[in-house]
């Protein structure tokens, strides 16, 4: 079940990252998922293969690979 939703919420990810590249707060408030929802995404879509990080200045930036 938890892998269910942790997979929705990648796509509700993956739908905010078609726009473009982002940083990781707007992200989170594009989805409106929680910090740990968020981060599962991301590991998912990650592990994947399918977005990259960026780093700027200290703050992450997650993009479509």
């Amino acid at each position: 079940m938890l892998s269910e939703k942790i997979g929705k919420n990648a796509g509700s990810v993956w739908t905010a990252l078609e726009a473009g590249e982002l940083n990781v707060k707007a992200v989170k408030k594009a989805t409106k998922l929680t910090e740990k929802e968020l981060n599962l995404a991301l590991g998912w879509l990650a592990r994947e293969g399918k977005i990259k990080f960026n780093e700027v200045e200290g703050e992450l930036f997650v993009g479509l690979a």
